[in-house]
């Protein structure tokens, strides 16, 4: 076929007819290319085990956590079941001072996790502390404040760690 503007593109004579990145790669000796293979396989390997190591020891601290607080609360099991287990000599106001003491453990034990019982009566309430199950009507109270605590909340610092459930006042009502 002979055509006016078909030919046939010859290199310049002493070029390379190999495309530039070919080039490059050929520049790479085999032996070049199995180091990088055998650095990335290794840097990968190493990768790996860090990251298993690292999952390893925030299972372990997790563990360590879990098991100082139940060694914190044996304590005041042991109280419990001692308060269960009280004879008919007994006294009413004996069990109620002993389940007192075992509750301000409980109290101890919580403060000393940085978590604080929030007192909510008589405050606005807020959504971030509060969960509101039901309301009614206090016109001497006022509107859309806090006028009975169901479960008492806690946080920890300035964050809800559990939200109070309470009674809002509903002055619409």
């Amino acid at each position: 076929m002979n055509h006016k503007y078909s030919h046939t593109l010859q290199p310049e004579e002493g070029a390379s007819t190999l495309d530039p990145s070919i080039e490059l790669l050929s520049e790479f000796s085999a032996k070049d290319m199995a180091d990088q293979k055998e650095r990335y396989l290794r840097l990968a390997a190493d990768f790996d085990n860090f990251r298993k190591r690292t999952a390893q020891e925030a299972e372990r601290r997790s563990t360590a956590k879990k098991d100082a607080l139940i060694h914190e609360l044996l304590p005041v099991i042991d109280n419990l079941e001692r308060a269960l287990a009280v004879g008919p000599n007994t006294s009413f106001e004996q069990l109620i001072e002993g389940v007192g003491m075992t509750l301000q453990q409980l109290r101890n034990l919580l403060k000393q996790n940085e978590l604080e019982p929030e007192d909510s009566v008589g405050v606005p309430f807020d959504h971030s502390r509060h969960e509101s199950i039901g309301s009614r009507r206090d016109a001497s109270k006022p509107d859309h404040s806090v006028l009975e605590t169901i479960q008492r909340g806690y946080r920890r610092g300035k964050e809800a760690f559990r939200p109070a459930k309470v009674i809002i006042n509903d002055l619409s009502q």
